[in-house]
């Protein structure tokens, strides 16, 4: 606490003024966290002084609160990347990172507990404080300002993302609130870079990456590995499981869950948070993708059998929580794309479910399983929509990779097993069959016309996104 209040004063973070009679002040709160090493180990304790954001009041308080972070497929391709350029990538971590926002705004706080103030007086805060609406917006503001001045331009597809050319080479800055990744092949400019961010800002070299918002990450001769084996092992503790088997699959082959399926349960709020868990644990284990799509749809009221069947994820990830995300270094960097459709898979209102996989080279670095917004009235109609949804991801990752330097001059291969939406997405003439759902249609053959992809039949039991669309066996 005396490290928090001392890191608070240094950074000018608020005056001590009399309150004006116009103003209403928010609190707040310390919060405390026991912080440890991927390994479970003990790293620090930590205090951290939070304001109750909550009693803000918009237009008074704050204004804009939105603050971008890096999209978690940009995190992927660019360890793809580095590992095939076997670039060394170096992990930052600033203290106090939301300190360091400049606030516009006349916001007051009462003094946090423990902090002694002459009688009448507030603070009024200069810089953002945790908890504060706007504060990873300000803190976005202020760390852009510093790296656009060292040479850094943001990138067009990923604001998180920055980029630098030079000569020498070229250097990729990725920002996730407080956390960053810094790499390429111009190592007297990241020194350059990791000297100046010194200056400006409280930092933490933490070396080569290790371990990453929950993911470890390790560096061999063949590749980079990714697991979330700690993160699993965490969740598996909290879940309170009452028993140790494990299963060969996430869910049962050929299940069909509604909503009105068993009792209810009287406490959703476990049910939720292995939910949300599992949605951020699939950032490394497409294998839980189409199980976690299919039990997220039930989280607004859950039953005792859709929880029976999100243990049943929990006891596969127990019998698999070594298992790893890979992305080797003998590569090409050659994208290729993967769609597929379940037509009219759901029974209680008859939509169908898209998937995609998309490939840089040997490694996967994207995938959904999304449900379709609207009826497909065929087969051929549910795989189109599943093409487009595919279509848009590849687009934008090949304009996402040129910024990793990776040139794009040949149309990506999207691969379909159904020769009806191919043949929709080539014929502009098929009125009939495409008037309703024309967007989608035009989309992807505007594409294919633009040298975007390149629409390939490939077999069904070569469809590897057939993966995320249904119950698999064991493999």
């Amino acid at each position: 606490m005396a490290e928090e209040i001392a890191a608070l004063e240094r950074t000018g973070t608020w005056d001590l003024v009399p309150l004006p009679s116009h103003a209403r002040p928010i609190t707040c709160k310390w919060v405390y966290k026991i912080k440890t090493r991927s390994d479970g180990s003990l790293e620090r304790y930590k205090a951290r002084l939070v304001a109750r954001g909550f009693q803000q009041e918009h237009g008074r308080d704050y204004d804009e609160t939105f603050a971008p972070v890096a999209h978690m497929t940009t995190i992927r391709t660019l360890l793809a990347v580095a590992s095939v350029r076997a670039w060394s990538i170096s992990q930052l971590d600033v203290k106090n990172a939301f300190l360091n926002g400049e606030l516009h705004e006349e916001v007051y706080m009462r003094p946090p507990p423990g902090y002694l103030v002459p009688d009448g007086n507030v603070c009024r805060l200069r810089r953002s404080l945790y908890g504060l609406k706007q504060a990873p917006r300000a803190w976005f503001q202020r760390f852009s300002s510093v790296i656009t001045a060292v040479g850094f331009s943001p990138s067009a597809h990923d604001p998180a993302l920055f980029v630098h050319n030079s000569s020498r080479g070229r250097t990729l800055l990725l920002l996730y609130v407080d956390d960053m990744l810094i790499t390429g092949d111009d190592s007297e400019y990241i020194a350059f870079v990791k000297a100046r961010l010194s200056e400006q800002f409280l930092m933490s070299d933490l070396g080569p990456l290790r371990y990453f918002l929950g993911i470890e990450v390790s560096s061999t001769s063949d590749g980079i590995y990714l697991s979330q084996e700690k993160y699993i092992q965490d969740l598996l503790d909290h879940s309170s499981l009452t028993d140790h088997r494990t299963v060969e699959t996430p869910i049962e082959l050929n299940l069909h869950l509604r909503t009105t399926d068993g009792e209810p349960l009287t406490d959703p709020t476990r049910y939720r948070h292995i939910v949300g868990s599992l949605v951020y644990l699939g950032v490394t284990r497409p294998d839980i993708s189409y199980a976690v799509h299919i039990l997220s749809q039930f989280v607004s009221a859950p039953t005792h059998l859709h929880y029976s069947h999100l243990l049943r994820v929990l006891r596969y990830l127990r019998g698999t929580i070594t298992r790893r995300l890979f992305f080797p270094r003998s590569s090409s960097f050659q994208l290729q794309a993967y769609s597929d459709a379940t037509w009219a898979s759901d029974s209680s209102d008859r939509r169908s479910l898209s998937a995609y996989c998309v490939f840089l080279g040997g490694s996967l670095i994207a995938w959904k399983t999304k449900k379709q917004t609207a009826v497909s009235r065929s087969s051929a109609e549910a795989e189109l929509r599943a093409m487009a949804l595919a279509t848009a991801e590849v687009t934008w990752l090949r304009w996402l990779i040129e910024d990793f330097g990776v040139s794009v001059s040949v149309p990506t291969p999207l691969l379909s097993d159904s020769t009806g939406a191919i043949s929709i997405a080539r014929d502009p003439v098929k009125h009939d069959l495409t008037k309703h759902i024309g967007v989608d249609a035009s989309y992807t053959r505007a594409q294919v016309q633009d040298d975007i992809i390149t629409l390939r039949y490939v077999p069904s039991e070569l469809q590897l996104a057939d993966f995320f669309t249904k119950a698999q066996t064991k493999a």
